[in-house]
Formats: structure tokens, sequence, C-alpha cells
């Protein structure tokens, strides 16, 4: 599994810098939060270390790590919890991240594929969506962007005299059904003609590429078709463009409750509040998909890195999905507290997001 490291903020040195020691005394303060969310104090500490230590070197040892920056003491406590920046220290040198369990893996492969066989493109997202947020117990993110369609097949069915269906199917599964206006006095056969030749000469082919092709064939066309079928072939390509317009992209949350399930103090609610909002935020669509992009494998943002919910402080955990020619055209993950369990779900997303992909392309 390719993992890609969110943003270093000045952790690399770390390892360097402390003693065998320091890091033990860090890693279980950090192990404590992601256990129990609450602060670790020297005497706890001096009981849960493997060599023991006495509560007034572990302190020392503590004053070090806090002037280090790695972790802090809340007002309500003497003990400590990690900051952002010993989080981010330990998920880059501490978190071991294996490979899906199996009973994860069959889990996601059954939900997915079954929305797949019976579904659309959309319900393959709401369902990868719903599953991260239930086996994670935190909000499940799918973000599509506006993408570029790819057509696969056209066809007009005629309602009446003057009216037809025009269905429309890009590549990845969307469908697009709208009712025209027919040209007075066209046949059915003008009908097949029309939906014949766009299938012929512009499946497989975005709408740009669509309309290039159309330009260059136009004179040719004008030989192969009657006019009647010409109308309808313009009216065809009409209304996928208008598709596309209107597809601006979607951000599928699932599982705000999950977000409300561990609080612990009133800044806790505060913080889900404000990540309530980012979530709302229409921006936060295509920053998510560009998070995914800007490396390979999975990537983990904690609290200010993603600069997508900073002011919530909450974890990112984002992977891309892709098309048949490699190209990213969405992102999903989950989103939560920064004490996430990030050795289970790594690799979570990271099948799904591969799941997801696979079913786009239809292999």
């Amino acid at each position: 599994m390719t993992m890609a490291q969110g943003p270093l903020i000045g952790s690399g040195n770390f390892m360097e810098e402390l003693d065998q020691r320091s890091r033990e005394v860090f890693q279980l303060i950090v192990e404590s939060y992601l256990e129990s969310g609450d602060p670790l104090g020297s005497r706890n500490l001096s009981r849960r270390f493997p060599g023991g230590l006495s509560p007034a070197t572990i302190r020392n040892v503590m004053s070090d790590l806090e002037s280090l920056g790695l972790i802090y003491a809340p007002h309500t406590s003497a003990g400590r919890l990690p900051t952002e920046l010993g989080m981010r220290f330990f998920v880059d040198s501490f978190l071991e991240i294996g490979d899906v369990t199996d009973e994860d893996r069959s889990s996601i492969e059954a939900q997915v594929q079954a929305s797949g066989r019976d579904g659309s493109l959309e319900t393959v997202l709401t369902e990868a969506s719903q599953m991260l947020s239930g086996l994670t117990r935190s909000a499940g993110l799918v973000a599509t962007g506006k993408q570029d369609l790819r057509l696969k097949h056209i066809e007009f069915v005629r309602l009446e005299p003057a009216k037809a269906l025009c269905v429309i199917v890009g590549e990845t599964g969307q469908v697009e059904n709208r009712i025209i206006d027919l040209p007075s006095g066209i046949s059915t056969s003008s009908l097949s003609e029309a939906a014949n030749y766009i299938n012929s000469n512009i499946a497989g082919r975005t709408l740009s590429e669509a309309r290039a092709r159309i330009a260059q064939l136009h004179n040719a066309a004008r030989m192969e078709l009657d006019s009647l079928a010409q109308k309808l072939v313009d009216e065809g390509l009409a209304i996928w463009a208008g598709s596309a317009e209107r597809d601006p992209g979607r951000l599928i949350v699932s599982g705000h409750a999950n977000l409300l399930g561990d609080l612990k103090a009133a800044e806790d609610l505060e913080r889900v509040r404000l990540l309530f909002d980012e979530l709302e935020a229409r921006e936060s669509l295509m920053k998510l998909i560009e998070l995914a992009e800007e490396g390979e494998g999975v990537r983990i943002f904690i609290g200010s890195e993603s600069r997508l919910f900073s002011r919530s402080g909450s974890s990112l955990i984002v992977a891309p999905y892709r098309d048949g020619n490699q190209k990213v055209i969405g992102a999903l993950g989950i989103i939560g507290p920064q004490r996430l369990n990030y050795a289970r779900i790594v690799p979570m997303v990271d099948y799904t997001a591969r799941i997801v992909g696979r079913m786009i392309r239809g292999s």
C-alpha cells in the first residue's frame, strides 16, 4: 500500500534529537490519548513505563518534550496531550500501517460491489461514504469533481409524434434523460439514424472532443444525414453539454452523528460545530480532491495541515480514485477527531478507493 504523508512541519529531526527514554515516554502519551482521549500524568505514566521510571524523572522528560512542542498541558489537568506537531511526528515515525483485515476487506467489497451492480455511480459513491462512516465510526467523505464526461451511448425514444426521450449514458455510469421536441415530420428511422451517427463517431470522446469531431465531419454529416436527423444530432450534443455544465461535482458526507459521539468538553463541541460549518462550505469539494491529488496513495492531514478543516482541528484521511486513464476524478476518505485509529483506517481508505476506481473503470 502506498501512503503519501501529509505536509511535514518540522518533525523530521525529532528522532535524532530524542533519546530512547524520551521516545518511549512520548509514544506512551500519544497511545494513551488515542485510546482514551485523556491527558496522561507523570504518576500514571510511571506505572505504565516498561523499565520503571520515577514520576520526577518522567516530569523532566515531559518538560523536554513540551519545550519541543510535541506535547502540552491542557488547563484542566496536570497530564499531557500531544500537539498537532506531536501527532504528525507520531504518524510519521511510530505508526505501523498494515494491510486491511480480511473482515474489513470482505465488508468493503460486499457493500460497494453490491451498489455497483444495482445502481448508478452516485449510488456507488454514496454507499462508499456510508460504508466508511460505519466501519470507522467517523464521518465518511466522497468528493467527485466536475468530470469531463465521455459519451458511451445515446438513444432517442419517441414518446409521441412531436416529442422523444433522449437518453445519454456516460462511460462512468452517468445517465441523463431529457424530453426533447422533435423536428416536424421526422421518421422513426431518422431517430435511429441520428443516434447511430453519434454513437459511431463520438462514443468514448469528451464533449470538447465530440464538438471538434462533429465540426470536422460537418460537411460529410450533411451528405450522410437528412436535415431532420442532423438537427437531432445537434440537440443530443446540446443536452450532453448541459449535463456537464450542471454537474459541478458533489461532496457526499455520511455519518455526521458519529462526530458527536465522543465529546468530552465544551471545546470539543465547538470543534465539531466548526467542522460542520466547514463541511457545508462549497469550496471544500474541489479542495478535497486537490489534497488527494498532491501525492500518491493515502494522505493523512492533522488539524491545520489540511488547509480545509483547519478551524476545527480535525484529522483527514483521504485517497484519490481514478478513471480508466488513471486520471484522478475524485477522492474519498474520512474525517474525525485527531485521536483516530490510523493504523486500521488508513488501509481501509486505500482499499476502498481502489475498489471504487476499479468499478468506475469496469474492471
